[in-house]
């Protein structure tokens, strides 16, 4: 049995979800409205403000989407409710970013400023200038767009420069040994 399909998961108060019967869930809150077409031959059942995945068989494809359609529908409730935000850290020398209305300006070592454009439901903020922070309600958008963000300049093992999330533990390697 899936052990994250059959949890059920909990409206928030000030969270609205509606169910077609297409399974198209539309979950609406504070923050925003989301809307997700999800697969048909799950049951997706809501009785107050609790709603539960349901699988018809235990065959391999259900069992998959079980767990997956529980994961995706909770991620619309808290994205709804309090969002989602991915923080980024700009490591080394000259690496400088700023925002100029929309669009993030960042130095990261090319003879070019790069530029990118916020997406829609998307908005970037750079607390200082080798800081950033990606937030939207919308989990699998924040992730992509920080993403994109992070592949500009990766960080790199032998000085350890480069974009990287916060919190993540870049691998040093020794750099080159002369004989002697």
């Amino acid at each position: 049995m899936s052990r994250i399909g059959v949890k059920p998961i909990t409206v928030p108060a000030g969270v609205e979800v509606t169910i077609s019967d297409d399974n198209t869930v539309t979950v609406k809150g504070p923050k925003g409205t989301l809307t997700k077409q999800l697969d048909g031959a799950l049951t997706i059942k809501q009785e107050g403000n609790v709603i539960t995945v349901e699988r018809p068989t235990n065959n391999k494809q259900h069992r998959s989407l079980h767990g997956l359609t529980r994961t995706l529908i909770d991620n619309m409730v808290v994205g709804v409710n309090t969002g989602f935000e991915k923080k980024l850290e700009l490591v080394g020398v000259g690496y400088r970013v700023q925002k100029q209305g929309n669009k993030l300006v960042m130095n990261l070592g090319y003879s070019h400023p790069v530029e990118m454009v916020d997406p829609e439901g998307i908005t970037v903020e750079s607390p200082n200038q080798t800081e950033l922070v990606v937030k939207g309600i919308d989990k699998q958008l924040v992730g992509n767009y920080a993403a994109k963000i992070r592949d500009w300049r990766k960080p790199e093992p032998y000085k350890g420069k480069g974009i990287r999330y916060a919190g993540e533990v870049v691998r040093r390697k020794e750099g080159k040994t002369g004989k002697k």
